[in-house]
């Protein structure tokens, strides 16, 4: 990752993993920074809720996901998740993902935040989130 971003990031761990609804249609999960400062996310999967809390208790192979798909995949490429990046593309959560492979990396731009993040727990990697969406989070309270 390139020095002069880190500035606009934050480290977050998955702290909650829940869902919205008696049903289990809609996921949430709280995103939490080193320095205690929280941010909810919703509006997604609940199938993708069930992932990360399965991810999380360390569960990888019980249900044959996409994740699991990809984590074979990359397994027999050699090619490795570094960190996740989340940040806001006009009112949705995106996310870019960072790869290396070998002696290079790659970056995969505008994915969906709840499946990165389910992918970043399923690999135990970095999640970095832009430090404005908690300032505005703090500014909407």
């Amino acid at each position: 990752m390139r020095e002069d971003k880190n500035n606009e990031y934050v480290y977050v761990k998955v702290t909650k993993v829940g869902f919205a609804d008696p049903e289990g249609a809609q996921g949430i999960l709280v995103l939490t920074a080193d320095d205690g400062r929280s941010f909810p996310m919703s509006a997604f999967s609940g199938e993708v809720a069930d992932y990360i809390a399965r991810f999380q208790k360390g569960d990888r192979i019980s249900v044959p996901s996409i994740y699991k798909m990809i984590a074979e995949i990359a397994d027999i490429q050699s090619i490795f998740l570094t960190e996740v990046e989340v940040y806001e593309r006009g009112n949705v959560l995106r996310a870019d993902l960072y790869f290396r492979h070998r002696n290079n990396s790659f970056v995969l731009k505008n994915y969906r935040a709840s499946d990165s993040i389910a992918l970043a727990t399923y690999y135990d990697v970095p999640i970095k989130m832009k430090k404005a969406l908690f300032d505005k989070l703090a500014s909407q309270v």
